[in-house]
């Protein structure tokens, strides 16, 4: 996977396209999920500054999210509470890049997403969870236009973490679902390497609304 500027991948963006579903009237940027993997336990600050409306979050996103975090990933709050990760998600309706990306057959979205995403530098815990959740929106579209974002993504939502991580992958996929196939030059990613603190976050959004 590619370790875009200072080691971040951002989302697809989005190509304005004719056979495109109707463009839904609130766009959500999805599920983004924040794994956070430090050498050893660690207490942890996470701030969001976000260029929309946050619609849902857990834990509660109080001033921030303070938890301790084991090697493996496992979240505990304040409280002893136990997390996988930290989730959040909001609308907002940004301009995403659609010049490269993919045109993938709804029947070979579960492939393309394990392979891609596998590529990206998401483990299979990571990519597993993705992909269940992305792939009942898409499997079913004839066809889906697929584009990874960086900064039009990680510029409307920056994340402040606190201690300062080592290794930042965060994966956001823009799409379209399409009633024909749409040529778009493919995109490319390098591999990313997980050095200590690492943390890895995934989202996406159905970017329906864009136009050409």
């Amino acid at each position: 996977m590619k370790r875009l500027l200072a080691g971040t991948l951002t989302a697809a963006l989005v190509l304005g396209l004719t056979g495109c579903a109707e463009p839904a009237d609130e766009p959500l940027t999805e599920k983004p999920v924040i794994y956070l993997y430090p050498e050893q336990k660690t207490a942890v600050s996470v701030s969001l500054d976000y260029a929309g409306t946050l619609t849902a979050t857990y834990p509660a996103y109080e001033n921030g999210w303070h938890v301790t975090a084991e090697p493996d990933g496992t979240l505990y709050d304040e409280a002893g509470n136990e997390y996988s990760y930290l989730f959040w998600e909001g609308e907002s309706k940004p301009d995403y890049d659609f010049s490269k990306g993919f045109c993938v057959a709804g029947a070979d979205t579960a492939d393309f997403l394990h392979e891609t995403l596998a590529e990206i530098g998401l483990t299979p815990k990571e990519y597993n969870e993705f992909i269940v959740y992305w792939l009942p929106k898409m499997q079913e579209n004839p066809y889906n236009l697929i584009s990874f974002q960086s900064e039009r993504y990680t510029d409307i939502a920056k994340l402040d973490i606190d201690p300062t991580p080592d290794s930042v992958l965060r994966v956001f996929m823009a799409w379209k679902p399409l009633s024909k196939p749409q040529t778009i030059e493919p995109q490319t990613f390098t591999p990313f390497a997980r050095d200590g603190f690492t943390v890895v976050e995934w989202g996406g959004t159905d970017a329906s609304y864009m136009k050409r």
